[in-house]
């Protein structure tokens, strides 16, 4: 079992800048797959990005590219998304996901997921 915690959520204006974390309660081996995704009331679950430990291959939803990095950390235990640019539409709870495979995007078949991260973009 694989706990996921994220941070770093909060309230920014447009145009402006948030670093989301998420952090496994062990290490990873590198074959797991680590994801964002957002959800905003009233709206399905959305991909954001994901990442594989393996080669550290990433995948973006096409409105994130550009805007959003997805980076994992040194200790394999950490992943990160960069989002720069943010708009109000961007406004969602971020959850974080972790599966031992491959997951290919944008699906979301993860095994572990986190709780979420509220992020709040102001006009």
């Amino acid at each position: 079992q694989v706990q996921l915690v994220e941070s770093g959520g909060g309230l920014v204006q447009s145009g402006g800048s948030l670093r989301l974390s998420c952090a496994t309660s062990r290490r990873t081996n590198s074959h797991y797959t680590m994801g964002w995704f957002r959800r905003t009331p009233g709206k399905e679950r959305e991909f954001v990005a994901a990442i594989t430990l393996s080669g550290g291959n990433t995948y973006y939803a096409d409105s994130m590219k550009g805007r959003f990095t997805i980076s994992k950390g040194s200790a394999r235990n950490t992943v990160y998304l960069q989002m720069n640019s943010l708009k109000p539409e961007d406004t969602a709870v971020y959850y974080c996901a972790a599966d031992p495979k491959f997951v290919p995007p944008p699906s979301d078949e993860y095994d572990y997921w986190g709780q979420g991260t509220q992020v709040t973009v102001s006009s």
